[in-house]
């Protein structure tokens, strides 16, 4: 991929230790506010590990509060799936509403499905409020049926959202056709709540505001372990250590030492490739009104474009080094597919990153101990749940109501093989992409 710094802004040195981590986000992000090493021992009501869309949306809500907080973050702002995910700004979860109210209960089910409807209007409130460049274009997503089943599964879910009052569209293919550029898919669900975001200008974004609220972030500072002292929460790092009375946990697929979340999800990789800017006459025919996409197969692949026109794809693998590994080749033969207009497709950048999954998929809440609690578990849907999440968590340790919360408190649960689902996962994937080059 390329390296260019003419066109860098930031710190994106620091996120380029590894070439496929950041790609085009990276590259293309507004700079990042400077945050301090910690050094020595520092106090705070509340300690936030991790600066991903979580921990910074709980840091913002307790400092706009009065709360004194500190950000520890082990890398940099953003380095988590926060930085790299795919930027589309959805309302709810994987699951249908009636799966999620199914799974929960009705009161928990109905109370989360209210919070993550509401979830599109949070982030882009947020932005607006705190004037984050993110290219953040709330023109709506597009969820794809790449079968005839896939049809039938989105108009069971129209029916669902438009029973709630949601501002839903089923389309069918023709309608699907002219939104998309494209008569691949055999029909799509608009959903007007929704959008697009860079998600590294956002996480970015949120970083300034709590920091301009009164946060202290330290990257570079691991967390390795907690331990109680007196009355108080010790975080000690490699870098020095910070007390407080309460503590956010909120890294997610990238936890390190400091919690036994990595036990409690399987974790699975997604990457992204980008294509240089299109020709505007082309870029035109693609996605012409700005909406983000993604289908219903369960290889799912996502479509996008950002501000400067270039078309972004990705799917479930991790990339190998170099561009002709066997997850690039599929994409590229399915971007043809997909948009005969394209006289050839070639990539400027690609980049991978880890998403938690939960057997149900359905993201967790916990307490593992008194005034330390987690969220995490998203399964590819961390941005608006996240920013839910985060703020919901920071609530809560400012003597909030538990029954409030988005989720219960449970306990933390070890995923069953866990590693070797994550292989098989990918050892899937992989092989399918392989058996396509063979056709």
């Amino acid at each position: 991929m390329p390296d260019s710094p003419d066109i860098v802004t930031g710190d994106a040195a620091a996120l380029r230790r590894d070439p496929l981590s950041h790609g085009l986000w990276v590259e293309s992000a507004p700079g990042a506010p400077a945050a301090e090493p910690l050094a020595g021992q520092v106090d705070a009501d509340v300690v936030v590990v991790g600066a991903g869309f979580t921990g910074l949306a709980a840091a913002l809500r307790l400092a706009e509060k009065g709360a004194s907080v500190v950000v520890l973050e082990a890398h940099d702002i953003g380095f988590g799936a926060s930085g790299r995910n795919v930027g589309l700004v959805n309302a709810g979860l994987w699951l249908s509403p009636a799966e999620v109210v199914d799974r929960l209960g009705s009161d928990c089910g109905e109370r989360l499905m209210k919070l993550l409807e509401e979830a599109p209007a949070r982030v882009f409130g947020l932005i607006e409020k705190h004037d984050m460049p993110c290219e953040a274009r709330r023109a709506g997503t597009l969820h794809c049926a790449h079968s005839p089943a896939g049809f039938e599964d989105l108009r069971r879910r129209a029916g669902q959202w438009t029973s709630r009052g949601a501002p839903v569209e089923l389309l069918d293919r023709r309608a699907a056709a002219d939104k998309l550029g494209t008569g691949y898919f055999h029909g799509a669900l608009l959903d007007r709540r929704a959008g697009t975001i860079h998600p590294l200008g956002y996480v970015r974004g949120l970083a300034r505001a709590a920091m301009k609220a009164g946060a202290r972030i330290h990257t570079g500072a691991t967390v390795g372990s907690l331990s109680r002292v007196q009355d108080r929460w010790q975080a000690t790092t490699n870098a020095g250590s910070a007390t407080s009375r309460s503590v956010v946990i909120a890294t997610n697929a990238y936890t390190e030492a400091v919690a036994p979340i990595a036990e409690c999800i399987v974790p699975f990789s997604f990457f992204q490739v980008a294509t240089p800017p299109l020709p505007r006459d082309v870029r035109d025919t693609i996605l012409p009104e700005g909406h983000g996409a993604w289908d219903t197969a369960k290889v799912l692949t996502s479509l996008r474009l950002d501000a400067k026109g270039r078309l972004i794809a990705g799917s479930i693998g991790m990339l190998d080094p170099g561009r002709r590994g066997v997850h690039a080749r599929w994409i590229e033969r399915k971007i043809r597919r997909m948009f005969p207009q394209l006289e050839a497709v070639s990539f400027e950048y690609g980049w991978h990153g880890t998403i938690a999954t939960t057997g149900d998929h359905l993201p967790r809440m916990a307490e593992p101990y008194p005034g330390v609690v987690a969220a995490y578990g998203y399964n590819g849907r961390g941005i608006g749940p996240g920013t839910v999440f985060g703020s919901a968590m920071a609530d809560y340790l400012l003597g909030g109501d538990p029954r409030e919360l988005p989720l219960p408190l449970t306990p933390m649960t070890p995923a069953p093989f866990r590693g070797l689902r994550a292989l098989g996962i990918e050892l899937g994937v992989r092989t399918g992409h392989w058996m396509s080059d063979r056709v």
